[in-house]
């Protein structure tokens, strides 16, 4: 017979044997990360700000679930939702067209009527692309312009405001309004480049906008570059001028500095004026909104296939773009460019494919807003239903890279290894993607942090992509309330 002592200590080996022998424990729902935890301890943000859900793809179990179902705020996380809704409705290879038409007859390099181009909501006409759009009605044989370019932008049907009324940041290219026929974002692209021979910076934009004079050169200043914009001490209070007071760091190398044009309802006129004449061209009218013919147009420009563009939109964050597509949605589904038929595609889409209805509250296509609302579970449900989509390599490749490129170029977490689209507001952050493990395994990653100091969670995002790399559940904290700062 075994003494009790002895009995004691062999079913502890026992015991000991099996926990080594078992399979790692997954994590439990009420769990956090011991270093997530840490991070948000020495950011000195609660540990309740946090949303998170860690899981395999194609597995209906979480790793993890921080507070999963609490709604909140997902910033440009949102464009998950407009981008992947986009390639299911209208698939990869889609693209927009711009149709363009010679109303009336040429003789002698002039046109003898009106040229009128009218916009389906593309977002890639920038300046190269608007320049050969105008450069082929000159390999038409037209030199002058006698009548007017007329331009249709009925297709958008958005309310008036002004672009400070999300934030204040008028000038933020960001806060531009949508527009049937959007040209080059609406924005200035400004390049100084230093010429210490000369002491001064040469000043060049991207697009010639017609009656808009900009400084030349700036003088170049002394001492380190940095925050070298407010040093040049830009005026673009008169739409017609923009001046600079100041300098520009001699330490600087060459600078780039996109600005929203300060009056975006002449942008295109002037825009359009300004190549037309670049291009040696001549009108003799003016540049007006009108109406289209219903007559085939004489040419069409079409945009890159909407893969490519979903690729500027996740990887740079791009908020007109997504906003120009989530119009796009309305129109092509609904047959009304409107934000009220955007949202409804959307929501009958999400009940559809995700079945989460009372689980969002969608205010745009950009996560521009201060309204929308989403839970991390919802997040997660719409990456898997992704992961199983025809069009995941689509998706997936248009997300940023950890250590790579886009808004996570300078990630440290997981070089190489996460896809992950990211969101920030002023008091909102977050990550929702894909993370590949060191098993091999694949995750679904979401985490949000809603706080007045959201900004400060970025550690903490990355210590979870860690953590889901590493297939680790063993370091784990039990749900407990945040210590006191």
């Amino acid at each position: 017979m075994t003494s009790r002592p002895l009995c004691n200590l062999l079913c502890a080996l026992s015991a000991a044997l099996v926990l080594l022998t078992a399979p790692t424990a997954r994590a439990a729902p009420d769990t956090m990360p011991a270093t997530v935890a840490a991070a948000l301890d020495r950011a000195e943000l609660p540990r309740d700000a946090m949303v998170a859900l860690v899981q395999e793809v194609g597995s209906d179990h979480a790793r993890l679930a921080w507070r999963a179902d609490q709604p909140v705020n997902p910033a440009s996380m949102t464009k998950l939702l407009t981008t992947f809704a986009s390639l299911e409705l209208l698939g990869p290879a889609w693209h927009w067209t711009t149709p363009v038409w010679l109303q009336g007859i040429v003789r002698h390099g002039v046109l003898e009527g009106d040229l009128v181009i009218k916009g389906s909501g593309d977002p890639t006409l920038v300046v190269e692309r608007a320049w050969l759009m105008l450069r082929r009605v000159q390999q038409l044989g037209v030199r002058r312009i006698q009548g007017d370019i007329v331009l249709d932008r009925s297709a958008f049907d958005v309310p008036e405001r002004s672009p400070a009324d999300f934030d204040g940041e008028a000038l933020r290219p960001y806060n531009v309004r949508a527009d049937a026929l959007m040209l080059n974002y609406k924005a200035l692209v400004l390049t100084f480049t230093p010429d210490a021979a000369r002491g001064t910076a040469t000043v060049a934009a991207d697009m010639p906008l017609a009656g808009v004079r900009i400084d030349a050169t700036v003088p170049l200043g002394s001492g380190p570059c940095g925050d070298w914009r407010r040093a040049l001490r830009a005026d673009f209070s008169d739409p017609t001028k923009v001046r600079f007071a100041g300098t520009f760091a001699g330490a600087c190398a060459q600078k780039v500095w996109p600005v929203a044009y300060a009056d975006p309802q002449h942008y295109n006129e002037r825009a359009l004026l300004g190549l037309w004449r670049e291009l040696g061209g001549h009108i003799s009218g003016v540049v007006r909104d009108g109406t289209a013919p219903a007559t085939p147009p004489t040419f069409e420009v079409n945009s890159p296939p909407l893969a490519e563009v979903i690729r500027d939109i996740n990887k740079y964050s791009n908020n007109v773009m997504a906003q120009q597509l989530f119009l796009t949605l309305g129109l092509t589904q609904r047959g009304a460019g409107t934000p009220d038929a955007a949202r409804a595609v959307l929501r009958q889409w999400a009940a559809r494919k995700l079945g989460a209805n009372a689980e969002l509250t969608l205010d745009n296509g950009s996560g521009l807003s201060r309204e929308t609302r989403v839970s991390a579970r919802l997040l997660a449900r719409l990456l898997q239903v992704a992961w199983a989509s025809p069009w995941m390599p689509e998706l997936m490749s248009s997300l940023p890279v950890s250590g790579t490129d886009g808004t996570l170029e300078h990630s440290d977490a997981v070089p190489g290894r996460a896809h992950l689209k990211t969101g920030s507001l002023r008091g909102v952050a977050g990550v929702a993607g894909y993370v590949l493990a060191d098993s091999g395994r694949r995750y679904v990653v979401v985490a949000i942090v809603n706080h007045d100091h959201a900004s400060a969670a970025r550690p903490a995002f990355e210590a979870l992509e860690q953590w889901a790399a590493n297939d680790d559940d063993a370091a784990i904290s039990p749900l407990r309330p945040s210590p006191s700062n």
